[in-house]
C-alpha cells in the first residue's frame, strides 16, 4: 500500500491557456477535487456532516510550485499526503505526477492547510478534527509528519 491517496485526472482542453499548457489555477482546483474524492471514499460520514449539518472545512492556505508544463490529454496522478495534524487543523501535501509511457514525472508540488470549523455562517468556531477523518488520514502520513511528531514528543509539546 502506498502512503498517499491518489486522484487520477486526464487534462482537458478547457484547463489549458492560449499557448496550450495547463493554466496554473487548475492545480489548486485539483487539490480540491482530490480532497473531495478522499472524503467521499474514505470518510463519508464527515462528508455527510459537511453537506447536511454545520461542519465546515475552511482552506486557510493553498500553494503550488511548478517544475514542468503539462498539456491537454496528459494523464495526471495527484497524490495527497498528510503532513501535519493538530487538534483543529490539517495540512496536506500534493504531488502532481504526469504518467506517460510507464514513466512518472513530478510536474508540481503543492500544500493546503485546512481548519475544521462548526456553526452557522458568521458564527463559526474551531472544531476538533473529526475522529473518522483522523483515522482516514492516518495511512497517508508523509515522511515529514513522522519527524515532526517525534520532535514534538521529545520536546514535550
Amino acid at each position: 500500500m502506498s502512503n498517499y491517496y491518489e486522484f487520477r485526472h486526464r487534462v482537458g482542453f478547457e484547463e489549458t491557456n492560449f499557448v496550450g499548457n495547463v493554466y496554473y489555477v487548475n492545480y489548486l482546483r485539483w487539490q480540491g477535487h482530490c480532497r473531495e474524492r478522499f472524503l467521499e471514499e474514505k470518510a463519508p460520514s464527515v462528508l455527510a456532516d459537511i453537506m447536511h449539518n454545520d461542519l465546515k472545512l475552511f482552506t486557510l492556505k493553498a500553494e503550488c510550485d511548478f517544475f514542468a508544463e503539462i498539456t491537454a490529454f496528459d494523464e495526471l496522478s495527484v497524490r495527497m499526503r498528510l503532513e501535519e495534524l493538530t487538534q483543529t487543523q490539517i495540512e496536506c501535501s500534493f504531488d502532481y505526477v504526469r504518467l506517460r509511457d510507464g514513466l512518472e514525472n513530478l510536474v508540481a508540488r503543492g500544500k493546503q492547510r485546512i481548519a475544521c470549523m462548526r456553526g452557522p455562517n458568521n458564527e463559526t468556531v474551531p472544531e476538533r478534527v473529526p475522529v473518522e477523518l483522523r483515522e482516514a488520514l492516518a495511512p497517508y502520513q508523509g515522511e515529514q509528519f513522522g519527524r515532526r511528531a517525534s520532535a514534538s514528543t521529545v520536546s514535550g509539546e
